[in-house]
């Protein structure tokens, strides 16, 4: 039976509030476990390299599942996936709360994120599905906040508990998660499933594409990274030979689509190496302690938190693109003057995070917005789903980049004139490549997308009308 454009519009709003905390959750477990690090080498006698594999696993298998997850969205309810993804997380959840060995925790691991996985997949498609295209930026909007509050208490929370008790507990607290369920199953609507068969070999192949390119990347592997490059052909051939392809190859030839996944490629390998540069930039130049430079980095998730809502309503009242170029003048703002004042006071930098977190935030809500435009409804899962897939890989080789260029140590080129003579060049020529990048991203975002948001999108007759549920 089909639910009324009240009711459709009553649940979205629902459903909202409980994927806020659902975020939350999950955004902590994901980074909380990041402190306890040297509590779990120090326990089971590790080096670092094999203790990284508690969040390296963890963000292979998340990649993976996340576009997984959208395909299956297409054909299945989202009720049938979140209950399977939820429950699943739980039970790694329980794996790593009693695990005795190193191999169970990693294993803990890698159950939650199969589970966890579901969740950014539900961000992306509630949005969509219950909310029409001019009521969608405040729900991205409430999308944004839940991310950056996880953000910004992980640190907290995996500090507090694993300095009263076991770091284990983390795990339990994971778990609150399934509380989350009766809700969900209340809330969504009780699709049928679609009619289609999954194409279970294309999926293996995207999985394993992406997989194996993830791992090359972060173990600076090069026949690893040819393994990714392998499955990514045999994954082209797959699709354009298979009756039903896991992800149609017309996606790829809907231009505004491609090109807005070049743009939130690019944008998302800017602002992710943000969070990866600080905490070494204060430490390095600064001599800051781990607490120090949370408590640096605090603000600024704060005021994304604040302010995410307020993007949301602005990208709805104005258009994603008015956002967007918001977006884009905070970033170059930040990374412009991270350039001149890299290695000075770190209060400089606290006050200059804020500019780059609201850019960030703002632009997250700006791309999904503009993107889930270009899709028509049924490719809305899959697309969403590679949308998400698309910035793991980004952080993921921006890391590996960045990181390889602090490990030649201070250059002898300074490309910022204005840079001063003292410790944090490096840092500060990396900023100025990412102030480069910014640009290109409004370059590439005003040529597509012009001044008209997702109205320029709506030319292509596949936008609000088939990519999200409307009420009549």
């Amino acid at each position: 039976m089909q639910q009324s454009a009240e009711g459709v519009r009553n649940n979205g709003e629902k459903l909202l509030r409980v994927l806020f905390f659902t975020l939350i959750l999950s955004v902590m477990n994901a980074s909380m476990f990041n402190v306890v690090l040297p509590k779990i080498s120090a326990e089971f006698d590790l080096v670092p390299s094999q203790v990284s594999w508690v969040i390296t696993a963890y963000l292979v298998v998340y990649a993976v599942g996340t576009v997984i997850y959208g395909k299956l969205a297409d054909h299945y309810s989202l009720r049938s996936l979140i209950t399977f993804g939820l429950i699943f997380f739980t039970i790694g959840s329980i794996a790593g709360l009693l695990a005795h060995t190193y191999w169970m925790v990693v294993a803990g691991r890698v159950l939650q994120s199969a589970g966890a996985a579901v969740i950014p997949a539900t961000a992306m498609l509630i949005p969509v599905r219950y909310f029409p295209m001019e009521r969608r930026g405040r729900a991205l909007g409430m999308v944004a906040v839940g991310l950056a509050l996880g953000n910004a208490i992980a640190p907290i929370v995996g500090g507090l508990v694993s300095s009263m008790a076991s770091w284990r507990l983390l795990f339990g607290l994971s778990g609150l998660v399934l509380l989350t369920l009766p809700y969900y199953r209340k809330y969504l609507g009780t699709e049928k499933r679609r009619s289609g068969h999954t194409d279970y070999i294309g999926g293996v192949l995207l999985g394993g594409t992406v997989a194996t390119l993830l791992l090359g990347v972060t173990l600076g592997n090069g026949y690893v990274i040819a393994l990714g490059a392998i499955c990514f052909l045999l994954f082209l051939a797959r699709i354009r030979l298979a009756s039903e392809p896991f992800v149609q190859p017309k996606l790829f030839r809907n231009r505004a689509y491609t090109i807005g996944l070049v743009i939130a490629f690019t944008n998302t390998g800017v602002v992710m190496g943000l969070p990866f540069l600080t905490p070494q930039l204060l430490t390095s130049t600064n001599g800051l302690s781990p607490a120090e430079v949370g408590f640096i980095m605090l603000p600024a998730a704060v005021a994304s938190a604040l302010m995410g809502r307020k993007g949301g309503k602005l990208a709805d009242a104005r258009g994603a693109s008015a956002l967007a170029y918001i977006a884009i003048f905070l970033l170059f703002a930040c990374f412009a003057l991270l350039s001149v004042l890299a290695g000075m006071s770190p209060i400089y930098i606290m006050l200059i995070l804020i500019l780059g977190n609201l850019g960030q935030t703002f632009m997250q809500i700006a791309l999904s917005k503009t993107i889930s435009g270009t899709l028509a409804k049924d490719q809305m899962g899959v697309g969403m789903g590679l949308f998400s897939m698309n910035s793991f890989i980004a952080g993921a080789v921006s890391a590996s980049v960045v990181g390889k260029i602090l490990d030649y140590g201070e250059p002898t080129i300074r490309l910022n004139p204005f840079f001063g003579n003292h410790a944090g060049l490096a840092y500060s020529n990396i900023f100025v490549v990412f102030a480069l990048l910014v640009i290109a991203v409004f370059l590439l975002f005003y040529f597509q997308f012009g001044t008209y948001g997702n109205k320029a999108v709506s030319v292509l007759g596949i936008g609000e009308e088939k990519g999200s549920i409307q009420p009549k």
